[in-house]
């Protein structure tokens, strides 16, 4: 029973991959049908009897032709269809009583209704069962309400409605196919998207820590060497805040990293994300690397969303660590956090007469104000960053403090308002 299984799904698959052999062998079938049922004759109330009945000739070699036009079935479906048709009007009209030649007609039929819409098949199945039925009913000896005249009907009229529904249900079955597949590409893409942007908020978060730690390293340690001779105490001062901001950006670099880990791993860090209540500490290492910063703040007394807090936090950070390293000696900075009904505007002005450089190939490639510019625009905000009218720069950033997030800018966008690092 395996073996005859297997034979049988070869066979149908071979089959499917050789439809014109396909028709072939159905063409023979319906042929075969066609001349065994024309050898019988019917006999009222004992069934069909052979032996008492001989085709014709020519009903012979209607039949022929009626059934070799079934070979070009899916290629000429409404020929085919025309065809068989017009043979079989034309046995109906010389033979009576007829050889089944509208069997062919049935089987063209069924093509055309599985394989066009739905008005095609009812318009082809009204003129097929019209035209054969009338003619049937009008050209033999019997009876116009014969059952052989009613059968011309019932059959052509089945062949049309189970094409129809074959054609349906190929239809439903390539629409679920191809809804599973747009899903599939729709998850693979989301998959894509997520990790793209996973990338990117670990990539901001990566160089605010390090360029705003490792500035301040620099700042100090060249301090540290300039006055190491003259003045150890100062040295060993600046040194000590050398020490201090490392290890910050070493913990900073820990909570980042570690959000890499599992979600069950005990070892992931679960301290909270900066945020606006550590602005004092943060602005108080600018000034101990001899920025002097002036802070303006309204909104102590109510809190920002996690995801804002830690955007405008990042944002004065990255701005303040620009300031240091491009707007020259004497420079002086100036932060202001002002939330006003359901935003919360963060400015960043200095007074440094240093301009901000171009950013060139080696230098980093200004990704500061690109991460400042895609935190803003993940929480639905704005921010403008631009040289002001008298020397100085000025980061100017607006956030919603109401959950709203839209799909972050590319970096060519970040890159119109400046280039700093």
């Amino acid at each position: 029973m395996t073996t005859l299984g297997t034979g049988f799904v070869r066979a149908r698959r071979w089959l499917r991959g050789h439809p014109l052999a396909f028709d072939a062998w159905l063409a023979a079938a319906v042929l075969a049908c066609m001349i065994c049922a024309s050898f019988a004759e019917q006999n009222p109330g004992r069934g069909p009897v052979f032996g008492t009945r001989t085709p014709e000739p020519s009903s012979v070699l209607l039949m022929v032709l009626a059934a070799g036009a079934l070979v070009l079935r899916r290629r000429r479906p409404m020929t085919v269809l025309a065809v068989t048709g017009l043979l079989s009007a034309a046995e109906f009209l010389l033979m009576d009583p007829p050889a089944p030649v509208v069997l062919s007609t049935v089987i063209a039929l069924f093509t055309v209704a599985a394989g066009t819409d739905r008005p095609t098949t009812w318009r082809a199945g009204l003129l097929t069962m019209g035209v054969l039925t009338v003619t049937a009913m009008s050209a033999g000896a019997s009876p116009w309400y014969s059952q052989e005249n009613l059968g011309v009907l019932a059959w052509t009229g089945l062949a049309g409605a189970t094409g129809d529904a074959v054609r349906s249900r190929r239809a439903f079955v390539d629409a679920i196919r191809e809804r599973a597949e747009r899903a599939e590409r729709t998850r693979d893409e989301e998959a894509r998207r997520r990790v793209a942007e996973e990338r990117l908020r670990i990539a901001r978060d990566l160089h605010d820590v390090v360029a705003h730690h490792i500035a301040l390293v620099n700042v100090q340690a060249g301090v540290a060497a300039h006055v190491m001779d003259k003045r150890p105490d100062q040295a060993k001062e600046a040194l000590a805040h050398v020490r201090e901001a490392s290890r910050s950006a070493l913990n900073e670099l820990r909570a980042t990293v570690g959000l890499l880990r599992q979600s069950g791993d005990p070892e992931a860090p679960t301290e909270p994300a900066p945020g606006l209540a550590l602005l004092d500490a943060l602005v108080e290492t600018f000034r101990n690397a001899g920025l002097p910063v002036e802070v303006a703040r309204t909104d102590r007394d109510s809190p920002l969303p996690a995801a804002a807090d830690l955007a405008a936090y990042r944002i004065i950070q990255e701005a303040l660590t620009n300031v240091r390293k491009h707007a020259g000696a004497g420079a002086k900075a100036e932060v202001s956090v002002v939330q006003v009904g359901g935003t919360a505007e963060i400015t960043v002005l200095d007074t440094g007469g240093g301009a901000v450089p171009v950013p060139g190939p080696d230098d980093g490639g200004g990704h500061g104000l690109i991460g400042m510019r895609e935190r803003v625009t993940a929480l639905g905000g704005t921010l403008t960053a631009g040289p002001r009218y008298g020397g100085g720069f000025r980061v100017h950033a607006i956030l919603p403090v109401t959950a709203r997030t839209r799909a972050p800018e590319g970096p060519g966008t970040a890159g119109r308002t400046g280039g700093c690092a």
